[in-house]
């Protein structure tokens, strides 16, 4: 029999199952039965096995759960570039739904380019991955559909075979910038904005208002829409239309390097020249800048993203479907009457 000194010491490696098993004196197929539902085996030994597991510091391996069934409870999620700050509120919504019911996500960033972005998406297939969700601009080769349930959030130029699409209406948003900057009296707008799918839609909006007013914009586009991005097409905007009195970009990422542009210029925001983004991000949201922003309710996409896995996952067989998320404009201090 062990002393008590041996049974309480830390082991110096990692606890297994046996070493709880005879920690707590019962059989290894106990501590398994324990760890898959506790409440069928009885309270003194329930106690007892967790007592051993919190001695211990066990942890059950995820790679043996993941071979004692067909799921490894993770679900990858492929984005294009961490600077995108919208992300961050797209994780947290699916994390919210996902992390209580044992799920992990797993992330991969695959920044712009094809192979990039398939590589990305072979590498969390590869680790079998019970679902995927797509942040990023899909490959030709993956527009044939995965084998796995599979979400696009976010607009994209496509959309995988079978997969769900959950959005924001970005074609809504960029309309709501448009209307603000006009409500404002501004008639010499610019427009920031990306080659990206979401882009497209925002710009396709902020487009038909500005034309229903009787306006015509400047757009000044980019192939990405990271701060550097944003800051080369608000140089070449303030360039080539130096009357111009706001600014719309396609995020808030983009604004921000409007910002170092207006700056090189001696404009200051918003007396001189208005700007608005788009995301709603934690960035617009720093005192700091207090940036007018599109808010695109990513928070609300990662939560409809995670409830259609689960759905997906508990029933392959349902047919994909479509949803647009409606977005709100929030009014802060980088905007004002022309």
């Amino acid at each position: 029999m062990k002393s008590p000194e041996t049974q309480t010491s830390p082991l110096a490696r990692r606890p297994t199952l046996y070493d709880v098993a005879a920690q707590a004196g019962v059989s290894p197929s106990l501590v398994s039965l324990f760890l898959k539902d506790p409440n069928r085996i009885s309270e003194k030994r329930r106690n007892a096995v967790q007592k051993a597991i919190s001695e211990l510091g066990y942890r059950p391996s995820r790679a043996a759960t993941t071979l004692a069934s067909s799921r490894t409870k993770s679900i990858g999620l492929v984005i294009d570039d961490y600077r995108n700050l919208w992300f961050v509120d797209l994780l947290r919504g699916m994390e919210s739904v996902l992390s209580d019911l044992g799920y992990q996500v797993m992330l991969a960033d695959s920044r712009p380019g094809e192979n990039r972005i398939k590589e990305a998406t072979d590498g969390l297939l590869a680790m079998h991955v019970d679902a995927l969700v797509l942040a990023a601009e899909p490959s030709e080769a993956m527009l044939a559909g995965t084998w796995v349930p599979t979400v696009v959030a976010g607009w994209r130029k496509g959309v995988p075979d079978g997969a769900d699409l959950i959005t924001n209406d970005d074609d809504g948003g960029g309309s709501l910038a448009a209307n603000h900057l006009l409500e404002l009296g501004h008639v010499s707008i610019g427009h920031l904005s990306g080659s990206d799918g979401a882009s497209a839609h925002r710009r396709a909006g902020f487009l038909r208002a500005v034309a229903a007013a009787g306006v015509e914009p400047v757009i000044s586009e980019s192939i990405g829409t990271s701060e550097e991005d944003g800051y080369a097409a608000a140089v070449w905007l303030l360039e080539h239309h130096p009357d111009t009195t706001a600014i719309f970009a396609a995020n808030d990422t983009m604004a921000l390097g409007a910002f170092a542009a207006l700056k090189a210029r001696g404009l200051s925001v918003p007396d001189d020249v208005s700007v608005i983004g788009y995301d709603n991000s934690p960035l617009a949201k720093s005192r700091y800048l207090d940036l007018t922003s599109v808010d695109n309710r990513s928070d609300l996409v990662g939560i409809d993203t995670a409830h259609r896995l689960l759905a997906r996952i508990a029933d392959p067989a349902l047919n994909p479907e479509r949803k647009l998320i409606e977005p709100a404009l929030v009014l802060r201090g980088t905007t004002s009457v022309r």
